[in-house]
């Protein structure tokens, strides 16, 4: 299958390079002119035979906005755009919507597995319309992991980002238990190896994931993690997880928890816990921490 793929960052050109070891002929478009084949949107829809699929790995918000809209306007009726980025499920139904009128189909996808995916495959999440989402199935399927798992048509168009955002608030949770974990046994001096039972939870136990491989991996090269600081960036999708289940009504507190805890990481001296510490010490004369002490 022919697909053009816009947006060849790490993640782009991984999966643009496991694309064409399954025989499916690529063409890519970036602002960076090292890295694409050809040299504009327009090029990029003249090369391939329709009816069209693009796949756009931009990030997510304007980027993939301007980039929607510039597809829209050079593609034909019986095309196809995936958008494979982190963006909000709301903006993939806007997409929808404006490039029906043009005859135009959209899918949104999410997309896991990093630059890993290359050789263990891709997971997808993908919504929209089955005529759509089936006009791309050879791709999805060359993208996926081998074997049953890996891929769904979770619904309609907006279903596939949602789902890849409820994962990576999953994802938020399980990181920060393994964090805190990790904390707890380096806080005390009864265990000699952290990092060795951190390696040893990878098989038998029920808390093994790749996560925690990657911890392992990350322990095995730098044991007291010396060479990082504690701060954790959130990408926007632990936020919009929270606002969904506060829309629904669902309670999810260790997604929130760990949400606020990457807000907490950023902060140097946190002004809460000044505020917990002159409370502490007015009620109870408990010792306060000088600044500068």
């Amino acid at each position: 299958m022919h697909v053009g793929l816009v947006g060849l960052g790490k993640m782009g050109a991984s999966m643009r390079e496991r694309l064409r070891g399954r025989g499916h002929t690529v063409v890519g478009y970036d602002s960076n002119p090292d890295l694409r084949d050809v040299a504009s949107l327009q090029e990029l829809v003249a090369a391939l035979p329709a009816p069209r699929a693009v796949w756009v790995m931009v990030p997510a918000g304007q980027p993939t906005r301007s980039t929607v809209e510039a597809l829209g306007e050079l593609l034909s009726r019986g095309d196809v755009i995936v958008d494979g980025g982190n963006s909000r499920w709301t903006d993939a139904q806007e997409h929808a919507e404006a490039l029906a009128g043009r005859g135009i189909g959209f899918v949104d996808c999410g997309v896991s597995g990093g630059v890993w995916g290359l050789h263990n495959g891709y997971a997808l999440m993908c919504g929209g319309q089955p005529e759509h989402v089936a006009l791309v199935q050879p791709v999805f399927d060359a993208l996926k992991p081998a074997g049953d798992f890996g891929f769904v048509h979770a619904g309609p168009v907006g279903a596939g980002h949602f789902t890849k955002m409820v994962h990576n608030g999953i994802e938020y949770a399980m990181m920060q238990a393994y964090a805190e974990g990790y904390e707890l046994m380096a806080a005390t001096e009864l265990v000699h190896d952290v990092a060795g039972v951190v390696r040893s939870w990878r098989e038998g136990t029920v808390i093994r994931s790749w996560l925690l491989d990657l911890l392992d991996r990350a322990l095995q090269s730098d044991p007291e993690l010396a060479a990082l600081r504690g701060v954790a960036d959130d990408s926007g999708e632990g936020r919009w997880t929270v606002q969904a289940a506060i829309e629904a009504a669902v309670p999810v507190p260790a997604i929130s928890a760990a949400l606020f805890a990457r807000f907490s990481s950023r902060q140097d001296d946190s002004p809460a816990m000044k505020a917990v510490a002159a409370m502490r010490n007015q009620f109870g004369g408990h010792a306060v921490h000088p600044e500068g002490s």
